[in-house]
């Protein structure tokens, strides 16, 4: 599906303080940003050993355990996405890993209450695993052999249709757990360990193909999140181009905040959910592990500006941080926007807690489910909160023009309905 963004435009024009340790601050936030993708690079890897490790030995301790590490690999990813909507490099190059939502029909089988080809997508229901050829934009697709060029290069994104996501994490996630039918009931997919296995005891066809393109997929994310990484070492295009204008830096960072903050999290990745009461608008809604996706994000926006990232083996990468160059001017501005940020933590912390007591994402979006509304809205008030925080930085650091992404859900709740 397409989703209606916005943007909000944040005119501001104040001279700019000499600030003496901007490149401090950017170094910092590079160093993050190498961890962060690093540290998914490492947890993609460890993926792929324990798929490699089901589909040796299909059954359901293997199954569980490729589950277990995909859920391991979103956690730093997820803090990553602070990088997004500053940095043109990770922007031109996050589809590929993390777009969202998807027509999973395009995949594998569904179930019969998914519905076929529709006006919007074609392929919404052409099952590659189990179709050898295929038509794709008027030409003939020889899909025998699926491999990651396969995927990336002719089905991820077919014929422009957005919602026609072959590669990455959700992708992955699909294959993994299956569709989650429980609606707002709790649970999430339960793909069974025998879609892997081989010969009389596979079940819904295709074991091998199915194992050959969770194979192929989990390769690609690898294959992507090694580019990204290089992208931000001492001598990556991403990093550089950041460093070249410290100003500009700056404003990569703020945007990159209030953009996740604001429309992408608050925005079309909670609030929308809530006014639809539709659990297809969880982040990722077939292993119903939403509550830590939000989580994460949340996390991440807050370790850019803290200038502080705990990395998966627990070490620490600090520095030079963004509420250091604000305390500077501002000394206000930054105790604020740093109790909001703290907030949000708390806030998001609340749903993450409910969700492991049992309490799951898909119920919260209930509707007349009172306390799950409460949850994220709560949320949704602290993330819109710090974001005028953010806001107030912005000016404290006297930039010229920031632009936030924005979301009907936020900014004209009445274009959601229509």
């Amino acid at each position: 599906m397409t989703r209606m963004i916005s943007t909000t435009a944040l005119l501001i024009g104040i001279a700019a303080p000499a600030l003496a340790d901007k490149a401090g601050v950017l170094e910092t936030y590079s160093n993050i940003a190498q961890a962060t993708y690093e540290d998914s690079l490492l947890k993609a890897r460890d993926l792929k050993g324990a798929v490699d490790a089901l589909l040796a030995n299909p059954g359901p301790e293997t199954l569980g355990a490729a589950r277990t590490a995909w859920l391991q690999a979103r956690v730093p990813y997820q803090q990553s996405e602070a990088f997004r909507f500053g940095n043109p490099i990770v922007d031109d190059w996050e589809g590929k890993v993390n777009a969202w939502p998807l027509d999973e029909g395009l995949i594998d089988y569904v179930d019969a209450s998914y519905g076929g080809p529709s006006d919007e997508n074609d392929y919404a229901a052409l099952n590659v695993v189990a179709t050898l050829v295929f038509t794709l934009s008027g030409q003939e697709v020889d899909a025998t052999l699926i491999t990651p060029a396969l995927l990336a290069d002719t089905l991820h994104e077919a014929d422009a249709v957005e919602a026609n996501v072959a590669t990455g994490y959700h992708a992955i996630e699909f294959l993994l757990w299956g569709q989650d039918l429980n609606g707002t009931a709790h649970g999430a997919g339960n793909r069974p360990w025998t879609d892997y296995a081989e010969a009389e005891a596979c079940t819904n066809g295709n074991c091998d193909r199915r194992g050959a393109y969770l194979s192929a997929a989990t390769d690609l994310l690898i294959s992507d999140l090694q580019y990204m990484t290089a992208q931000w070492a001492a001598d990556g295009a991403a990093r550089d181009a950041l460093m070249a204008d410290p100003d500009a830096g700056i404003v990569a960072m703020l945007t990159g905040m209030g953009s996740l903050s604001y429309g992408e999290q608050a925005g079309e990745r909670m609030k929308l959910g809530v006014m639809l009461n539709d659990p297809e608008e969880e982040h990722d809604c077939f292993s119903d592990n939403t509550h830590n996706s939000h989580f994460y994000d949340g996390m991440g926006i807050r370790n850019v500006y803290f200038g502080e990232y705990v990395r998966a083996d627990g070490s620490t990468v600090s520095g030079e941080s963004l509420s250091s160059l604000v305390a500077e001017v501002a000394p206000e501005v930054d105790a604020e926007l740093r109790a909001n940020l703290n907030q949000t933590m708390v806030e998001l912390g609340q749903i993450k807690a409910a969700a492991e007591a049992g309490f799951s994402y898909d119920q919260m979006l209930e509707r007349g489910n009172k306390a799950g509304e409460e949850l994220i809205l709560s949320a949704v008030d602290a993330l819109v909160t710090q974001t005028r925080s953010i806001e107030r930085a912005v000016t404290a650091l006297g930039l010229d023009q920031i632009g936030f992404e924005g979301s009907d859900s936020l900014d004209n709740p009445n274009a959601v309905f229509q």
